[in-house]
Protein backbone atom coordinates (compact mmCIF):
# COMPACT_ATOMS: atom_id res chain seq x y z
CA UNK A 1 0.00 0.00 0.00
CA UNK A 2 2.78 2.19 0.57
CA UNK A 3 4.34 1.68 -2.45
CA UNK A 4 1.08 2.35 -4.24
CA UNK A 5 0.76 5.51 -2.77
CA UNK A 6 4.73 6.44 -3.16
CA UNK A 7 4.48 5.60 -6.86
CA UNK A 8 0.88 7.70 -6.94
CA UNK A 9 2.58 11.13 -5.71
CA UNK A 10 5.67 10.36 -8.47
CA UNK A 11 3.35 10.49 -10.62
CA UNK A 12 1.64 13.58 -9.67
CA UNK A 13 4.81 15.37 -9.37
CA UNK A 14 5.80 14.22 -12.52
CA UNK A 15 2.93 15.72 -13.97
CA UNK A 16 2.80 18.90 -11.99
CA UNK A 17 6.62 19.47 -13.39
CA UNK A 18 5.45 18.39 -16.95
CA UNK A 19 4.69 22.19 -17.70
CA UNK A 20 6.70 23.71 -15.03
CA UNK A 21 6.41 27.42 -14.67
CA UNK A 22 9.67 30.18 -15.36
CA UNK A 23 11.35 30.87 -12.84
CA UNK A 24 10.68 34.37 -11.73
CA UNK A 25 13.36 36.90 -13.44
CA UNK A 26 15.37 38.77 -10.59
CA UNK A 27 14.91 42.30 -11.27
CA UNK A 28 17.90 43.63 -9.88
CA UNK A 29 20.10 41.20 -12.06
CA UNK A 30 19.10 43.73 -14.82
CA UNK A 31 19.83 46.49 -12.93
CA UNK A 32 23.35 45.77 -11.51
CA UNK A 33 24.08 44.09 -15.14
CA UNK A 34 23.40 47.78 -16.55
CA UNK A 35 24.80 49.77 -13.60
CA UNK A 36 28.09 47.44 -13.98
CA UNK A 37 27.70 48.24 -17.78
CA UNK A 38 27.43 51.95 -17.26
CA UNK A 39 30.54 52.20 -15.13
CA UNK A 40 32.78 50.17 -17.53
CA UNK A 41 31.78 52.64 -20.34
CA UNK A 42 32.42 55.68 -18.48
CA UNK A 43 36.18 54.30 -18.01
CA UNK A 44 36.32 53.54 -21.36
CA UNK A 45 34.81 57.56 -22.76
CA UNK A 46 36.89 58.81 -19.77
CA UNK A 47 40.30 57.16 -21.60
CA UNK A 48 39.01 57.26 -24.94
CA UNK A 49 38.68 61.42 -24.49
CA UNK A 50 41.80 61.96 -22.90
CA UNK A 51 43.84 59.73 -25.51
CA UNK A 52 41.93 62.32 -27.92
CA UNK A 53 42.37 65.77 -26.57
CA UNK A 54 45.49 67.15 -28.20
CA UNK A 55 44.45 66.46 -31.25
CA UNK A 56 40.49 67.41 -30.62
CA UNK A 57 42.26 70.84 -29.00
CA UNK A 58 44.83 71.22 -32.16
CA UNK A 59 41.08 71.00 -34.39
CA UNK A 60 39.43 73.35 -32.83
CA UNK A 61 40.19 74.44 -28.73
CA UNK A 62 36.92 74.55 -27.24
CA UNK A 63 36.46 70.82 -28.97
CA UNK A 64 37.42 68.74 -26.10
CA UNK A 65 35.06 69.90 -23.81
CA UNK A 66 32.10 70.18 -26.22
CA UNK A 67 33.50 66.04 -26.81
CA UNK A 68 33.24 65.78 -22.64
CA UNK A 69 30.43 67.33 -22.35
CA UNK A 70 28.80 65.05 -24.62
CA UNK A 71 29.96 62.27 -22.97
CA UNK A 72 29.43 63.33 -19.70
CA UNK A 73 25.41 63.85 -20.99
CA UNK A 74 25.13 60.64 -22.12
CA UNK A 75 26.72 58.51 -19.02
CA UNK A 76 24.41 60.82 -17.01
CA UNK A 77 20.72 59.72 -19.04
CA UNK A 78 21.90 56.11 -18.61
CA UNK A 79 22.52 56.67 -14.83
CA UNK A 80 18.94 58.56 -14.37
CA UNK A 81 16.87 55.74 -16.30
CA UNK A 82 18.72 53.45 -13.79
CA UNK A 83 17.75 55.51 -11.36
CA UNK A 84 14.17 55.92 -12.54
CA UNK A 85 14.12 51.64 -12.45
CA UNK A 86 15.48 51.62 -8.88
CA UNK A 87 12.96 54.13 -7.15
CA UNK A 88 10.06 52.37 -9.19
CA UNK A 89 11.09 48.84 -7.42
CA UNK A 90 11.87 50.02 -4.07
CA UNK A 91 8.54 50.94 -4.48
CA UNK A 92 9.24 55.35 -4.02
CA UNK A 93 8.07 58.04 -6.33
CA UNK A 94 9.66 58.51 -9.64
CA UNK A 95 9.31 60.36 -12.66
CA UNK A 96 8.39 58.28 -15.61
CA UNK A 97 9.87 60.26 -17.89
CA UNK A 98 12.27 59.98 -20.79
CA UNK A 99 10.95 56.51 -20.74
CA UNK A 100 11.61 55.71 -24.66
CA UNK A 101 14.82 57.15 -24.63
CA UNK A 102 15.98 55.12 -21.62
CA UNK A 103 14.96 51.61 -23.43
CA UNK A 104 16.65 53.09 -25.91
CA UNK A 105 20.11 53.63 -24.40
CA UNK A 106 19.61 50.13 -22.54
CA UNK A 107 19.09 48.60 -25.93
CA UNK A 108 22.53 49.85 -27.37
CA UNK A 109 23.60 48.83 -23.91
CA UNK A 110 22.31 45.45 -23.54
CA UNK A 111 24.66 43.30 -26.43
CA UNK A 112 28.08 44.96 -23.77
CA UNK A 113 25.79 43.49 -20.72
CA UNK A 114 25.62 40.21 -22.13
CA UNK A 115 29.42 40.20 -22.79
CA UNK A 116 30.12 41.47 -19.38
CA UNK A 117 27.53 38.79 -17.54
CA UNK A 118 28.82 35.83 -19.25
CA UNK A 119 31.90 35.86 -16.59
CA UNK A 120 29.74 35.90 -13.80
CA UNK A 121 27.71 32.84 -15.19
CA UNK A 122 24.44 35.73 -16.55
CA UNK A 123 23.17 34.30 -19.54
CA UNK A 124 21.23 36.57 -22.39
CA UNK A 125 17.93 34.88 -21.52
CA UNK A 126 18.23 35.53 -17.64
CA UNK A 127 19.20 39.04 -18.57
CA UNK A 128 16.26 39.63 -20.56
CA UNK A 129 13.88 37.70 -18.40
CA UNK A 130 14.79 40.37 -15.85
CA UNK A 131 14.11 43.49 -18.36
CA UNK A 132 10.50 41.89 -18.97
CA UNK A 133 10.19 41.84 -15.17
CA UNK A 134 11.20 45.51 -14.44
CA UNK A 135 9.31 46.63 -17.58
CA UNK A 136 6.48 45.10 -16.03
CA UNK A 137 6.33 46.88 -12.48
CA UNK A 138 7.31 49.99 -14.00
CA UNK A 139 3.65 49.72 -16.64
CA UNK A 140 2.16 48.43 -12.86
CA UNK A 141 3.78 51.41 -11.30
CA UNK A 142 1.83 54.03 -13.64
CA UNK A 143 -1.73 52.36 -12.81
CA UNK A 144 -3.22 52.76 -16.28
CA UNK A 145 -6.66 50.39 -16.79
CA UNK A 146 -7.94 50.23 -19.80
CA UNK A 147 -11.98 49.48 -21.40
CA UNK A 148 -11.55 45.32 -21.89
CA UNK A 149 -12.06 46.31 -25.96
CA UNK A 150 -9.04 48.27 -25.81
CA UNK A 151 -6.81 45.42 -24.82
CA UNK A 152 -4.81 43.54 -27.29
CA UNK A 153 -3.68 40.12 -26.32
CA UNK A 154 -1.20 38.47 -28.62
CA UNK A 155 0.83 34.65 -28.45
CA UNK A 156 3.01 32.74 -31.14
CA UNK A 157 1.92 30.57 -33.28
CA UNK A 158 4.13 27.99 -31.36
CA UNK A 159 1.51 28.16 -28.25
CA UNK A 160 -0.79 26.18 -30.72
CA UNK A 161 -0.30 22.20 -30.60
CA UNK A 162 1.91 21.30 -34.10
CA UNK A 163 -0.20 18.89 -35.50
CA UNK A 164 -3.24 20.46 -35.22
CA UNK A 165 -4.93 21.36 -38.38
CA UNK A 166 -6.92 24.03 -37.81
CA UNK A 167 -5.57 27.41 -39.38
CA UNK A 168 -5.95 30.09 -36.20
CA UNK A 169 -3.33 32.74 -37.35
CA UNK A 170 -6.12 35.02 -38.72
CA UNK A 171 -9.27 33.51 -36.49
CA UNK A 172 -8.61 32.13 -33.48
CA UNK A 173 -12.10 31.19 -33.20
CA UNK A 174 -11.36 28.99 -36.09
CA UNK A 175 -10.25 26.87 -32.90
CA UNK A 176 -11.97 24.00 -31.62
CA UNK A 177 -10.96 24.00 -27.96
CA UNK A 178 -10.12 20.13 -27.87
CA UNK A 179 -7.56 21.02 -24.57
CA UNK A 180 -4.82 20.31 -27.03
CA UNK A 181 -2.60 23.14 -26.44
CA UNK A 182 -3.74 26.70 -24.11
CA UNK A 183 -5.18 28.45 -27.57
CA UNK A 184 -8.36 27.31 -26.91
CA UNK A 185 -8.22 28.36 -23.17
CA UNK A 186 -7.23 31.97 -24.29
CA UNK A 187 -9.93 32.37 -27.04
CA UNK A 188 -12.71 30.85 -24.17
CA UNK A 189 -10.74 33.58 -21.67
CA UNK A 190 -11.59 36.50 -24.56
CA UNK A 191 -14.90 35.87 -24.77
CA UNK A 192 -15.49 35.82 -21.20
CA UNK A 193 -13.35 39.34 -20.60
CA UNK A 194 -13.86 41.06 -24.08
CA UNK A 195 -10.20 41.68 -25.54
CA UNK A 196 -9.04 41.06 -28.56
CA UNK A 197 -7.08 37.74 -29.15
CA UNK A 198 -4.84 37.20 -31.90
CA UNK A 199 -2.28 34.74 -33.07
CA UNK A 200 1.50 35.87 -34.52
CA UNK A 201 3.32 33.66 -36.79
CA UNK A 202 6.35 36.71 -36.21
CA UNK A 203 6.99 40.14 -35.58
CA UNK A 204 5.69 41.37 -38.22
CA UNK A 205 2.28 40.39 -38.09
CA UNK A 206 2.64 41.48 -34.84
CA UNK A 207 3.31 45.18 -35.48
CA UNK A 208 0.34 44.83 -38.22
CA UNK A 209 -2.05 43.41 -35.59
CA UNK A 210 -1.33 46.48 -33.28
CA UNK A 211 -1.82 48.90 -36.32
CA UNK A 212 -5.16 47.25 -37.28
CA UNK A 213 -6.68 46.86 -33.69
CA UNK A 214 -5.46 50.58 -32.53
CA UNK A 215 -5.66 49.08 -28.52
CA UNK A 216 -4.78 51.15 -25.33
CA UNK A 217 -2.24 48.46 -23.94
CA UNK A 218 -0.74 44.96 -25.07
CA UNK A 219 -0.23 41.81 -23.14
CA UNK A 220 1.93 39.76 -24.66
CA UNK A 221 3.05 36.26 -24.67
CA UNK A 222 6.36 34.90 -26.02
CA UNK A 223 9.82 33.71 -24.89
CA UNK A 224 12.39 36.44 -23.53
CA UNK A 225 13.85 37.59 -26.48
CA UNK A 226 10.73 38.32 -28.23
CA UNK A 227 8.92 39.79 -25.36
CA UNK A 228 11.99 42.25 -24.60
CA UNK A 229 12.46 43.38 -28.81
CA UNK A 230 8.20 43.80 -28.98
CA UNK A 231 7.94 45.82 -25.97
CA UNK A 232 10.36 48.45 -27.01
CA UNK A 233 8.91 48.22 -30.59
CA UNK A 234 5.47 49.05 -29.50
CA UNK A 235 6.62 52.13 -26.86
CA UNK A 236 5.15 54.11 -25.82
CA UNK A 237 2.15 51.98 -26.03
CA UNK A 238 1.83 50.58 -22.41
CA UNK A 239 2.95 46.58 -22.76
CA UNK A 240 3.22 43.79 -20.92
CA UNK A 241 5.06 40.64 -20.84
CA UNK A 242 3.97 36.90 -20.17
CA UNK A 243 6.42 34.30 -20.12
CA UNK A 244 5.68 30.73 -22.01
CA UNK A 245 6.68 27.53 -21.03
CA UNK A 246 9.00 25.59 -23.03
CA UNK A 247 8.69 22.31 -22.04
CA UNK A 248 9.58 20.70 -25.70
CA UNK A 249 11.86 23.59 -26.44
CA UNK A 250 11.94 26.78 -28.10
CA UNK A 251 9.13 27.41 -30.24
CA UNK A 252 7.19 24.16 -30.68
CA UNK A 253 4.28 23.11 -28.35
CA UNK A 254 4.56 25.86 -25.74
CA UNK A 255 2.07 26.66 -23.32
CA UNK A 256 1.28 29.78 -21.17
CA UNK A 257 0.08 30.11 -17.16
CA UNK A 258 -3.69 30.96 -17.66
CA UNK A 259 -3.57 31.74 -14.22
CA UNK A 260 -1.02 34.43 -14.96
CA UNK A 261 -2.39 35.81 -17.87
CA UNK A 262 -5.77 36.11 -16.05
CA UNK A 263 -3.96 38.10 -13.32
CA UNK A 264 -2.25 40.38 -15.56
CA UNK A 265 -5.62 40.79 -17.65
CA UNK A 266 -7.37 41.51 -14.72
CA UNK A 267 -4.92 44.79 -13.45
CA UNK A 268 -5.16 45.97 -16.70
CA UNK A 269 -9.22 46.33 -17.56
CA UNK A 270 -11.38 48.48 -16.15
CA UNK A 271 -14.03 46.46 -14.38
CA UNK A 272 -17.56 46.12 -16.17
CA UNK A 273 -20.12 48.24 -15.50
CA UNK A 274 -22.93 46.72 -13.72
CA UNK A 275 -26.64 46.88 -15.26
CA UNK A 276 -28.50 49.94 -14.40
CA UNK A 277 -30.21 49.12 -11.31
CA UNK A 278 -28.08 45.91 -9.93
CA UNK A 279 -28.02 46.04 -5.79
CA UNK A 280 -24.74 44.62 -4.75
CA UNK A 281 -25.31 41.96 -2.39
Amino acid sequence: MADQVAASGAMQSRQKNKFALPSRPRKRLFIGMHLLTTVVLAVLLAGIWYVARPGLAGIWEPLPLIAGAVFVAFVVAVLWGLLSIVLAVKGLPYLPIFRRQTFALINMLFPMAVSLGKPFGVTRRQLEGSFIAVSNLLFSRLGIKVPAERLLVVTPHCLQLATCPHKITRDPHNCKRCGGCDIGALVTLADEMGFHFFVATGGTLARQIVCDTRPKAVLAIACERDLMSGIQDVYPLPAVGVLNIRPNGPCYNTHVDMDEVRAQIEKLILPKAKPEGQIDG
